[in-house]
């Protein structure tokens, strides 16, 4: 099965080399699923030529706000939308989990109660779950027909699901506490509270839950692909 990801941002100079750029985050992510991957840049103007070129669609977080003006968000607005009319599954990931909520008739805003960063637990349909989040901007209406299927209290709508034909999720199952700590020491200085980067990291190396993220988006993946055949 075929997984195109569609990448919206990119990972800090800093430590990009070592790490990896988003795309490559989601291809170790999802490593052991019998995926092979293709990665569009978005963010750079590189689009699919159709929902075709996939059997599946993942959508990477970025720096950059879902409601901001940048040239490649209403392609991938329509491509969304195309997606989500043809039926082919299609997940995304903070940036993602925004874009395709506000593509889709939601609201996307810079929050007033300020950032989510670093380990945080949600309710996810009954589990307590663990994940890194790094966030300021959230859904704050929700389209049609979507479905809330995780949350906080600091984030009612933090997963959300329409239909089977995509899910979406607002922390970052892809981040491991060494991305965290990177980000705390670059993007988060004199951008995020100080209070808030210290609880971050006191919290670096706590138990997060990024595998059985993973295996839940690959049996959406597949199971999709079983219902479509």
């Amino acid at each position: 099965m075929k997984i195109g990801i569609l990448q919206t941002g990119h990972s800090p100079d800093d430590f990009r080399k070592e790490l990896g750029d988003y795309g490559e985050m989601f291809t170790k992510l999802l490593d052991g699923h019998d995926f092979d991957f293709q990665i569009w840049s978005v963010v750079d103007g590189i689009l699919p030529e159709g929902v075709s070129e996939a059997d599946g669609w993942l959508i990477t977080g970025s720096k950059h706000g879902a409601y901001e003006d940048h040239d490649w968000i209403p392609p991938l607005e329509d491509f969304i939308r195309e997606t989500y009319a043809d039926g082919r599954p299609m997940i995304g990931v903070c940036f993602g989990h925004q874009i395709i909520a506000q593509a889709l008739g939601g609201k996307v805003e810079k929050f007033t109660g300020g950032w989510s960063i670093g380990r945080t637990e949600y309710d996810m349909d009954g589990d307590k779950l663990a994940l890194n989040a790094w966030h300021q901007d959230q859904v704050v209406e929700l389209p049609e027909g979507a479905k809330v299927v995780a949350s906080s209290d600091f984030c009612p709508y933090a997963a959300l699901a329409y239909d089977n034909r995509i899910w979406t999720v607002q922390p970052h199952p892809e981040f491991g506490h060494d991305f965290i700590d990177g980000l705390i020491k670059t993007r988060g200085k004199g951008v995020v509270p100080d209070h808030q980067l210290e609880q971050a990291t006191a919290a670096l190396g706590g138990p997060i839950d990024n595998q059985k993220i993973a295996d839940q988006m690959a049996a959406f993946f597949k199971d999709n692909r079983k219902e479509r055949a």
